[in-house]
């Protein structure tokens, strides 16, 4: 696989080399038409943070996301998120809704729509996405976009690059490496979701929480789940094996570990039988409709107080923000 190449430089990621060579010439050309101007730039009328990564794959990016969501609003100000929503069926910007199609939306989307209530937007155009939002919800004062990394067209006011246990991994670029650009570029935060960091950085921690929800969203312990022998685990997300550990690590004896591709439909998967099912609460919109006894279990993310204290003061120190 080529997860594991990217771990080291090995004789499979040498091979691919030439390719990252090319991948790599391609890319800062982009960049350059963007910051020569030759290519054109647009900047909504009120702040962005971006949040991203720099490494392919997920590294933890949507509990970052609900969390600057929810400090935003304890600060008092009107909020917004805009995504590409990866993995969806549409094509067109969507407005994401409590009771959106997931497939429609994108599964994370509508994970944090859920997560905070704060409205959504899912356009591949990021810049189209951000008009739309403000159009319906002019009083918004921040927006935040979801995994806008690499999206050039939008301006950003500041840039967080989220990493998790893998940091860089080989270093190298795409297809060689894991990297969708250059380590070290200019960030304003940079922000580690693993339990290892690899470089200096602000902290993230995730867990599990204490209990599941069923499809009412009624709570299950899961300390009343350790007994049980037939419980099977089930994760359509970037790193499963991340899940599957963190459920052992509440003592929950798994009968079977399913591990499905980032942002697996269900559509055509055939829950097993006679088993409860246990999933995260990005793959629970999708499982429901095919597994209505499945248990969703929710992850807690929590950030240090020193990173909303920078966070608040880069926004604070912005021209003109409503948002200070």
């Amino acid at each position: 696989m080529l997860a594991e190449a990217w771990e080291r430089r090995g004789a499979r990621a040498w091979l691919l080399r030439p390719l990252a060579w090319l991948f790599g010439l391609l890319a800062a050309a982009r960049r350059q038409a963007y910051a020569r101007g030759w290519r054109t730039v647009h900047r909504l009328p009120v702040p962005v943070v971006v949040v991203g990564n720099v490494v392919a794959g997920g590294a933890g990016k949507t509990p970052v996301v609900v969390s600057l969501v929810r400090h935003a609003q304890a600060q008092g100000w009107p909020v917004g998120v805009i995504s590409r929503g990866h993995g969806r069926r549409t094509r067109e910007g969507q407005v994401v809704h409590a009771d959106s199609d997931p497939r429609d939306v994108g599964d994370e989307p509508l994970l944090i729509h859920r997560a905070t209530g704060a409205p959504v937007v899912v356009d591949a155009d990021r810049v189209a996405a951000g008009r739309r939002l403000l159009a319906l919800h002019p009083d918004t004062r921040l927006i935040v976009a979801d995994d806008g990394l690499q999206h050039l067209p939008l301006a950003r006011d500041v840039e967080i690059c989220v990493f998790d246990d893998r940091g860089i991994g080989n270093g190298w670029l795409l297809p060689a490496g894991p990297l969708r650009e250059p380590w070290p570029r200019r960030c304003d935060l940079v922000l580690h979701t693993g339990e290892q960091p690899a470089f200096a950085g602000f902290r993230g921690h995730r867990a599990l929480a204490a209990h599941a929800l069923d499809r009412q969203k009624q709570p299950v312990l899961l300390t009343e789940l350790a007994g049980r022998d037939d419980l099977v685990a089930v994760a359509g997300i970037a790193q499963p094996q991340r899940f599957f550990d963190m459920l052992r690590a509440r003592s929950l004896r798994l009968q079977r570990c399913i591990a499905l591709p980032d942002h697996h439909d269900y559509t055509d998967w055939a829950p097993p039988k006679g088993v409860q099912l246990l999933c995260t609460e990005k793959d629970a919109a999708k499982l429901w409709p095919r597994a209505p006894s499945a248990l969703a279990v929710p992850l807690e993310f929590s950030l240090e107080p020193a990173f909303f204290e920078a966070l608040d003061a880069r926004l604070s120190s912005l021209d003109g923000s409503e948002a200070a």
